[in-house]
């Protein structure tokens, strides 16, 4: 059976999305049945990110309507093997996302794919609850400012009390922090948190950091998976992160700048 992970941060643009489709299509270079679903329904952005925008024919609430079904509704990526799109509706409400009409299409992804891995909206509202409802793990997705690492606190909340597993006394939902958009001339400064000060404020295990960097724009708007980036910094930050997520040391890479500091420890 597949394992739901949600993506989730409580506030915009600290890049949920963007790691949404880095981590989905880096599980799948790995080789991972790998489906990412896009939950902000009404603004849907990660078929733009994916590069599939022009193939969205069924979405997510269709499919949970029964207006078309999982197989007309789900993409699959042309350059990456075993990594399909699930894409949100652009014209429905949120509340269009009904528990059991979710509960019923992850139970039929689950059979399909290893990981599921759910784009959550930004805010506290239904939509996102829905989102890390049925989560099995979640990417706490923050940048090193006050307000951020505030709203991830929120959420963090959130999911020891609001998920599927809190309600039934399950094993809680196993939490890592990600922290993007890091510059360190910032932190130098006194401008930004610094890893260490955000590990401190939320005290769950980091998985990862990702530096700011002008590639991750670029390959949004060109529809590209920073993954598939070799030659960007947050691209093979995204790859380490992911090694580390699998339980493995991050490969050996020449490092500069941000990341040498960083993963040369």
């Amino acid at each position: 059976m597949g394992k739901i992970i949600v993506v989730t941060s409580g506030k915009g643009g600290v890049g949920k999305t963007t790691t949404s489709a880095a981590f989905a299509t880096g599980l799948a270079l790995r080789g991972h049945q790998t489906v990412v679903i896009d939950f902000d329904v009404g603004l849907r952005n990660l078929d733009l990110v994916m590069g599939c925008e022009r193939r969205v024919v069924y979405d997510f609430v269709n499919v949970i309507n029964g207006e078309g079904n999982l197989n007309q509704a789900l993409i699959k990526d042309k350059r990456v093997e075993n990594l399909f799109i699930l894409p949100a509706s652009q014209t429905r409400d949120k509340e269009a996302l009904t528990v059991k009409g979710v509960a019923r299409v992850l139970e039929a992804l689950k059979k399909r794919f290893e990981y599921i891995i759910c784009d959550s909206p930004a805010g506290i509202e239904h939509g996102a609850i829905i989102a890390m409802y049925f989560s099995d793990e979640a990417l706490i997705v923050t940048n090193p400012e006050v307000s951020s690492v505030r709203d991830s606190d929120r959420i963090i909340g959130m999911l020891s009390s609001k998920t599927r597993r809190a309600v039934q006394n399950l094993t809680p939902v196993k939490e890592h922090l990600l922290i993007t958009r890091y510059i360190q001339k910032r932190v130098n400064s006194g401008d930004m948190l610094s890893i260490q000060d955000v590990q401190e404020i939320l005290a769950i295990p980091l998985l990862g950091v990702i530096p700011e960097s002008p590639s991750v724009l670029k390959a949004s708007n060109a529809g590209i998976p920073i993954t598939l980036d070799k030659k960007s910094d947050a691209g093979l930050a995204y790859l380490d992160v992911i090694a580390s997520f699998l339980g493995e040391e991050p490969p050996p890479r020449e490092k500069k700048g941000f990341l040498t500091r960083f993963f040369g420890n």
